[in-house]
């Protein structure tokens, strides 16, 4: 049996994204989405949240290219002086990783993210990470360990099949290769402390570009099992997405979770403008929020 969650990142980034999240979860095929905290919009993307008892929501750590919750006093070794972490994964990776000062603040400002979700009343869904900077395994490590003290039970791990993208035309390359490999880490964290996560997740060679043409073909491919997939939809860009996320389609994105097509492609009832969700055929059987 194949069970399909599509969730968008970056929710509260924007009141653009914010937006796309709401019409695609009303009105289209869009399950999950995960929330910035400290992110620019994230007080609109709680409000939308709470009117959405049916969107999965869950934490999107941010530990790289984006805002953090403690202030910079707190945690001077990684980020600036306006609290945001810098692009440089590598650089960050190595810092998390060999001085034992930045993994101890990286520990604080983890928490304090989970805190700040916890505040909002929201059940938490799920977590995972900005750029997926929870495949480093320090980042992994705490971000599972401080998330269970929150009721944390399910994870992303970001593995995409190379035999699925060469079905659907895409021609991996040795990188999609070696980062597939590389998610093992995260995988046997996880499965270590009893977590939940997807057996393949969809987005990373589309990043960005998850149009309705690419939802087809890989709907007409997806394998057996548990699978994500993820996407960046919004109503538009302003400066900050646009300066994040250059060459990002967002708009096609949100089309594409709209789509008549692509929701009958995935075994779903194509919903009405404005009309509660249907149910869905065993294709698509979703699972419950986690405490409900």
């Amino acid at each position: 049996m194949q069970r399909i969650t599509l969730t968008a990142d970056d929710f509260g980034l924007s009141e653009q994204v914010n937006e796309a999240v709401e019409r695609a979860h009303r009105d289209g095929c869009l399950d999950a989405a995960s929330l910035m905290v400290a992110g620019p919009a994230a007080a609109d993307a709680i409000r939308r949240a709470r009117a959405l008892p049916g969107l999965r929501v869950g934490l999107h750590l941010v530990v790289i290219e984006g805002p953090a919750v403690l202030p910079p006093a707190s945690i001077p070794d990684l980020v600036d002086a306006r609290g945001w972490f810098p692009s440089d994964q590598l650089r960050l990776g190595l810092r998390y990783a060999f001085r034992r000062q930045a993994r101890r603040q990286l520990a604080d400002e983890i928490r304090a993210q989970f805190a700040a979700y916890a505040a909002t009343g929201l059940p938490l869904a799920h977590a995972d990470a900005h750029k997926h900077m929870h495949l480093h395994p320090v980042v992994g490590a705490q971000l599972i360990r401080i998330g269970r003290d929150f009721g944390l039970r399910r994870i992303r791990v970001p593995a995409e099949p190379a035999s699925v993208l060469a079905a659907c035309g895409h021609r991996p390359i040795l990188a999609d290769r070696a980062l597939h490999g590389w998610t093992r880490v995260l995988r046997h964290q996880a499965r270590r402390a009893g977590l939940a996560f997807p057996d393949q997740v969809f987005g990373l060679a589309w990043s960005g570009a998850m149009t309705r043409a690419r939802l087809l073909r890989l709907a007409a491919h997806l394998p057996e099992g548990d699978s994500e997939i993820y996407l960046h939809p919004a109503t538009g860009q302003d400066g900050l997405a646009q300066a994040l996320m250059p060459g990002y389609q967002p708009q096609a994105e949100l089309a594409a979770l709209l789509d008549p097509a692509v929701e009958a492609a995935l075994g779903r009832t194509p919903k009405g403008a404005g009309e509660g969700r249907t149910s869905h055929s065993p294709l698509c059987q979703r699972e419950d929020p986690p405490g409900t």
